[in-house]
C-alpha cells in the first residue's frame, strides 16, 4: 500500500456511500493491469436453473489436478456481478487465480429481496456440486476447491459452510475478505434486511458463527482498516468467540490502508498485501 492510495482511500471515508464505492472501484481499476495475456477464460457457465446461476472459469495452459479458486463477489445482497464489460472486476480475481497456476472461478449468484436467507446457501451448493462433478474436465482437483467471497459474497461462503456442514465437508479451505458472521449482532441496515428479512428478531437461525467454529475446514479471515464499523465489530466478535472455543486465534489478517472494496479490487495491480495474503493461504491448504 502507498501512502498516496491510502491517502486517497481514506479521504472516500469508510460508510458505503456511493462517492466511496464510485471513488474506490475508479481508483482500483485506474491501477489495475489487465488481465494477463496468457489467461483463458469460458464465460456464463450455467450451474443452476437461475439465469443469475453463472460462473466464469480461468486458467493458464494445460492443466492437471490443479487447486480451484472459487471467487463470490459482494454487493451487499442486492447488486454485484462476477464480471462487467469495461470493468476489471471480478475478472482481475479469476485472473490471479490462473497466474498462480490455478482454475479461478467466479460466481454471480440470486440477489435479494427477491431472494432471501438461505439463497445464498442453495447457489453455493449448487456450484459447488457443479464444480465436483465438471472441474476435473477444466484441469481443477474437485479436492482442492478453496470457498472465499468479500463482503456479502463472504457472508453467503460463511453461511453455506455453518448450514450446510455435510455437503461443505471436504472443501480445502476458505478464505473471508470482511464478512458478517453474527448476524444477530450485525448492523439492522436496508441491506441485511433485504436478505435476512424485515423482522430483526428472527435473524438468529441465519447466524453462521457458531457452524464456522464448528468447521473442520481451514480458514482465513481479513479486515481492512477503513471497514465500516459493522466489519470491524463483527471481526471482534469473531476473534473473541473463536478463542474462546478453541482456546487459539483464528487467522486474521488486518488489511492496514484498506477500504471495504480494495482488498479484492487490488488484485492484478502493484498492491501485492491481498496476494500474498491469498496465494500463501491457498499454498498452505491444498498441500
Amino acid at each position: 500500500m502507498t501512502p498516496a492510495i491510502r491517502a486517497q482511500l481514506l479521504a472516500f471515508g469508510r460508510d458505503l456511500t456511493p462517492p466511496m464505492l464510485q471513488g474506490t472501484s475508479a481508483l482500483m481499476a485506474s491501477i489495475n493491469k489487465g488481465m494477463d495475456a496468457a489467461t483463458q477464460v469460458t464465460r456464463d457457465i450455467s450451474y443452476g436453473p437461475d439465469p443469475r446461476h453463472r460462473l466464469d472459469l480461468f486458467s493458464q495452459g494445460a492443466l492437471q489436478g490443479a487447486p480451484v479458486f472459487v471467487f463470490l463477489h459482494g454487493g451487499g445482497f442486492v447488486m454485484g456481478d462476477k464480471h462487467a464489460e469495461g470493468s476489471p472486476f471480478y475478472s482481475n480475481v479469476g485472473d490471479f487465480a490462473a497466474r498462480h497456476g490455478w482454475v479461478g472461478v467466479t460466481i454471480t449468484y440470486r440477489l435479494a429481496p427477491a431472494n432471501r436467507f438461505p439463497s445464498g446457501v442453495e447457489d453455493l451448493t449448487m456450484a459447488v456440486d457443479w464444480l465436483r462433478a465438471n472441474v476435473a474436465a477444466h484441469g481443477g482437483d474437485p479436492a482442492k476447491i478453496v470457498l472465499s467471497g468479500q463482503s456479502a459474497g463472504a457472508s453467503h461462503v460463511a453461511n453455506y459452510l455453518a448450514h450446510a456442514r455435510d455437503h461443505a465437508a471436504g472443501i480445502a479451505g476458505a478464505t473471508f475478505l470482511s464478512g458478517i458472521y453474527d448476524v444477530r449482532t450485525s448492523a439492522a441496515n436496508d441491506f441485511n434486511k433485504a436478505y435476512y428479512g424485515e423482522d430483526v428478531a428472527g435473524w438468529g437461525p441465519a447466524s453462521a458463527l457458531a457452524g464456522l467454529i464448528a468447521s473442520d475446514v481451514p480458514m482465513q479471515f481479513s479486515l481492512a482498516e477503513f471497514d465500516p464499523e459493522d466489519f470491524q465489530q463483527q471481526a471482534a466478535r469473531l476473534v473473541a468467540q473463536w478463542t474462546a472455543s478453541k482456546g487459539a486465534l483464528p487467522e486474521l489478517h488486518y488489511l492496514v490502508g484498506h477500504n471495504h472494496l480494495s482488498p479484492a479490487q487490488c488484485l492484478g495491480s502493484d498492491l501485492r498485501e491481498t496476494e500474498r495474503m491469498l496465494a500463501g493461504f491457498v499454498r498452505r491448504v491444498t498441500g
